[in-house]
């Protein structure tokens, strides 16, 4: 069976936009995406570069679109930056877009908290629990403590 040739310019310029038009991708995602389907890592760079001059695909924008969509998931800051930075996005722009969110992630925590667990912990064990799970989220201590509304973890409260 005769090898396929990599697909030329046009070819791969075709594949990005078919991409592009499913939902935003960051530029390393793209590249690496091309270069899964055959476009040489090279030609990859270019016609993403070429795309992100006319404007067809933006990191900016990448972000802003996941940044949304996470939050109304229920993920937190943690996690959202974690998965940016594995797309390859810059940790400035990263950090720039959850400051910008306008997210208030105590009370997306307390909100997560009581869909998926209804009452407040009783127990060291169900606290426990619920840290874990929020911590999982990508929430911060501090988010997590006030909504398990706890100003300090349990060791350090008077008794």
């Amino acid at each position: 069976m005769a090898a396929r040739k990599p697909p030329d310019a046009e070819q791969a310029r075709t594949r990005a936009l078919r991409l592009l038009a499913r939902r935003e991708h960051s530029a390393r995602e793209l590249q690496h995406k091309l270069a899964v389907r055959g476009v040489e890592q090279a030609q990859a760079a270019a016609v993403v570069g070429e795309l992100a001059q006319a404007g067809w695909q933006s990191d900016a924008r990448y972000v802003g679109s996941l940044v949304r969509s996470r939050v109304a998931q229920g993920y937190g800051p943690l996690r959202i930056e974690s998965e940016l930075i594995a797309a390859g996005v810059a940790e400035p722009l990263a950090r720039e877009a959850l400051a910008g969110a306008g997210a208030d992630w105590a009370q997306l925590a307390e909100d997560l908290r009581r869909r998926k667990f209804g009452a407040l912990p009783a127990a060291a064990a169900q606290w426990q629990k619920q840290y874990r799970h929020l911590a999982a989220r990508g929430f911060e201590a501090r988010h997590i403590y006030r909504a398990l509304k706890s100003e300090a973890p349990p060791e350090e409260q008077d008794p």
